[in-house]
């Protein structure tokens, strides 16, 4: 799998699939100088050849990685959200309106403190 369009072939659900598709549409349009990137079987975006944010998913959610740096930094914002989380990443259960205003926030962050990194992933 080597571009969005084949990940979101991959989705059986076509209201999954189209919800999907418009999170990654939205990002790729906010955020234009960001690369696109399919790694691990998952839609990514890079900046300057460093992660920034990943997505996949699952039967219940749209799984949404900011790596454990910016869990952590927002964890209690996404708790207040009453978004569920993993150490990794945050879930937008399907059927739900995405919380776009918190996935700003995490490619915001990502984008200031990863802004001098030299890797993929922080070390």
């Amino acid at each position: 799998m080597e571009t969005f369009e084949e990940f979101l072939e991959t989705i059986e659900n076509p209201d999954h699939r189209e919800q999907t598709k418009k999170v990654l549409d939205w990002v790729s349009e906010t955020y234009p100088e960001l690369a696109k990137r399919v790694g691990w079987n998952q839609p990514m975006f890079t900046h300057h050849g460093t992660f920034i944010i990943a997505f996949s998913t699952s039967k219940k959610h749209l799984a949404v990685s900011p790596e454990k740096a910016g869990i952590d930094y927002f964890a209690d914002e996404i708790r207040k959200a009453g978004h569920d989380h993993s150490k990794m990443l945050v879930r937008f259960p399907w059927g739900k309106p995405v919380d776009y205003e918190l996935l700003e926030k995490m490619i915001e962050f990502n984008l200031k403190d990863k802004a001098e990194c030299t890797t993929f992933w922080r070390k």
